[in-house]
Order: C-alpha cells, then structure tokens, then sequence
C-alpha cells in the first residue's frame, strides 16, 4: 500500500485567491490566552475555536474542551463554514518570507501519510514527546476525528524529481492565501491529475520520511489508529485502508535550498545561589573562552567546526566559549549515544554544561523548571530571569538525519524550522 496518497480536504469556503488571514492562526503551541482571545476577535470562526476550544481539560466535567471542539467542529461543517473540496488531492503549499535581504520560499506537499510505528523505521522522529500535551491532542483528536493541522515532514529528494509538479501545480492560481504576523504568506493548490499525484506518491513513498515538526501530532495519530483499530475488531468490522490509518503530513524536501532550521537559545537557573566566577573556571574546563568581536552573533557556527556558544552571566559577562581541541565530545559523553549524537550542539551543551554544572536534565524533569528556551538571540543576551544565557548555532539538517536514522532522538528543542506551518488551511477529516 501507498505511504502517501491524496485526500479531500476539508477547509474554509472561500472565493478563489481569497485571503483567509483573519481565519488562521499559529501552531496551538505557541499561542497564549491573550493571543487566543485577540485571533476570535480578528474573526468568531478563527482556527483557534477548535484548536484550543473553550472548557476545562477535565473530558468529564460539562462543557469540558474537548465537547466544545466536537460541537464547534460538526456545527461549522454544519452551517457551511467548513466545505469539502470537490475531489481528493495532494496539495501543494508554498510560503514566501523574506529573510536576510534575500526572498525566500519552502514547498510543501500536502497528503495523506501511512501511519507506521516509529520502530518500523519508516517514519523516523528526532525529538522527544512531553506525555502531557500527548494527552490533550489524544482527546481532541478522539472528540473531532480530524487532523485539525499537519505534521511538518521532511523528505529526500537530492535530484529534484518532484520540483515538476510543484511548478506544475503552482503554474496555476491558488484557492486561497493567507499572512502570519510575521509576513509570512502562505499560499495553496490542489494536484488533482492522476499522473502527477502517482509520480509525486513513488518518490516519496519509497524514502524515510523525518519529523521536523509535530510529533505530538504524529504520535497521537498513532494512538488514535491503534484505538479505532481495537473498535473494530471488536464488532468484527474490517474496514478497507479506513482513513485512521492516516495522518495529513506537509513534506518539505530536505534537499533544498531553502529549507531554513534556526537555533532555540537556552536560559538556565542555577538550583541555589549562582557563582559566576567558579562558572566562568568550570566552563573553562571544556571549553575554550574569549571576548566577543563585532559581528559574532551572526558568524557563529561559521568559523570552526568545533561547537561554539555565546554565553553571557546575568552580570554582563560575556564570553564566547569554543570546545577545546582536545575535548572529545564522544569520549566525554557517556551513555548509549551514537558519536553523531555526542557531537550535536545541544548534546555537548546538555551533557557538559547544564547537567554537570546546573543539575539540570530531562531525567529529572523538575529541574527543567530552571531551563527557558528562547528563539531570539538578543533577547536570550538580556538574560531575564536567569543567571547565564547559551546563543547557539543551527543544528544542520545533516545531522538531523544522521541521528534520527541512527534511531535516536535529539535533546529538546534542538531544532526551530522557520517558519511554523499555519493552522486552518487545510483539515482532514478520519471518520
């Protein structure tokens, strides 16, 4: 059976080319309270509604998040905010920005995933799942029986072979657009001949396919699977390839050149009181330190192939601190780690800074209450509510992919692919 395949999306009704700004929002896991209540006032029918519905997370208390999200989304198709697309397709979806000077843009296709076990090694993570938030999406999923976003997945495709029908598809104007608040327009068409979405389907079915971003999202899909699977064996029912076998996936080709992969800078709290002098002397243990020049936020990572970090003290101290020569990361990190694993940047920050020095570790998941993670460098400098801040460089998408098939997941956060893929284009129902 096919790893991807078309589906008939669900989605806004809209005029061709409309903009559906004021109807999509950001992942569900960057939006506040405030961010929530100012998306509904931009519009009442504002994705967030059923990504975040209103109630407690108690699925037996009345009027509990999980009922509103199941009323919100039956009402809606209802009514006729919600339409299904005439025909199954594979959708493309592009997103321009610009980045450095320069415009950039990332195309994504849009389908129906084949549902695998990660020990199948067929759909390969690279980060760990929190088994909280796991929780949550398991009882929207189980009260919705919809993909409400897609999983951001990562494909091979060195020589290209699918850039036809992407320029194919977006030959033609797109069903609609929408813009983040960062600028970032996004915009989508349906391939709905049968060649192209073959030709598309064989590429991508015969290569791993890595999780960039949503492995809340994927793994839930799997429990989700697993659940109606049981249903169904219990009543003797034995439906033919059933749409919960399947997961709405965006696959980026990681080959291309525009595929951009930012840092997460981290801030850390020491357990007790903070002495920035015996920091400064254990750091140099490891590490070799120097005064910051000009310019050496934007070339870090570019000038050694030794991990580097900017590293401030909340006393204004800052230093940028090298891994010395003769400190072998895969010698110095113990445990059942791949060399490539030992290498990460945020491996070697975990493993010989903030566990040793800081006591903090995703085995002791209390002491991840001291740790922040911030995405801008300069604010991550201004060390707010901290004694030291890390500005790390960019995990490459090499390495991402070395780890993940070596069958090992990355520290959390290890990696921010910009940008964030918008909720409420596209919906896909699974019942």
């Amino acid at each position: 059976m096919s790893l991807v395949r078309p589906f008939t999306a669900r989605f806004y009704r809209h005029r061709p080319g409309e903009d559906l700004t004021a109807r999509v929002a950001p992942p569900y896991d960057v939006i506040s309270l405030d961010q929530r209540a100012a998306l509904l006032e931009r519009d009442p029918h504002n994705v967030v509604a059923l990504e975040l519905p209103e109630g407690p997370l108690d699925r037996t208390a009345p009027g509990n998040r999980y009922a509103t999200g199941r009323a919100t989304w039956a009402e809606w198709h209802d009514h006729g905010v919600l339409v299904d697309d005439e025909s199954p397709a594979i959708y493309v979806l592009e997103q321009s920005w610009e980045h450095e000077g320069r415009h950039v843009r990332r195309r994504a296709f849009v389908a129906a995933v084949r549902l695998h076990p990660f020990e199948d090694r067929v759909i390969l993570p690279h980060e760990r799942t929190l088994p909280r938030a796991l929780a949550d999406r398991f009882e929207l999923l189980r009260a919705t029986a919809a993909n409400l976003s897609q999983v951001f997945g990562l494909f091979s495709d060195p020589a290209g072979e699918t850039d036809r029908a992407f320029e194919a598809a977006m030959a033609t104007a797109s069903m609609f657009h929408a813009v983040d608040d960062d600028g970032v327009e996004s915009r989508v068409w349906a391939i709905r001949d049968a060649a192209t979405v073959a030709a598309v389907s064989e590429v991508i079915g015969e290569r791993p396919i890595f999780i960039a971003d949503g492995h809340h999202r994927y793994t839930t899909a799997l429990a989700y699977r697993d659940e109606r699977r049981e249903i169904d064996r219990a009543v003797d029912r034995r439906p033919a390839d059933p749409a919960y076998d399947y997961v709405m996936m965006a696959l980026v080709n990681m080959d291309g050149p525009d595929l951009t992969v930012l840092p997460t800078h981290r801030l850390v709290r020491a357990a007790g009181a903070f002495d920035a002098v015996s920091f400064w002397n254990a750091l140099a243990e490891h590490f070799d330190l120097a005064e910051p020049t000009t310019g050496h936020l934007e070339r870090l990572g570019t000038e050694t192939e030794r991990t580097t970090f900017t590293v401030r003290t909340a006393d204004g101290t800052t230093r940028v601190a090298t891994l010395r020569p003769d400190a072998d990361p895969t010698r110095l990190i113990t445990g059942e780690h791949s060399d490539d694993w030992k290498r990460l940047d945020v491996a070697i920050l975990q493993e010989l800074i903030l566990k040793p020095l800081f006591g903090v570790s995703a085995d002791e998941p209390a002491s991840l209450e001291r740790l922040t993670f911030v995405k801008d460098a300069r604010a991550a400098l201004e060390v707010a509510d901290a004694d030291v801040a890390f500005v790390l460089a960019p995990t490459r998408v090499e390495q991402l992919r070395a780890v993940a098939l070596a069958g090992e997941t990355m520290p959390q956060k290890s990696t921010y692919f910009y940008p964030k893929l918008l909720s409420g284009l596209l919906f896909r129902p699974v019942d």
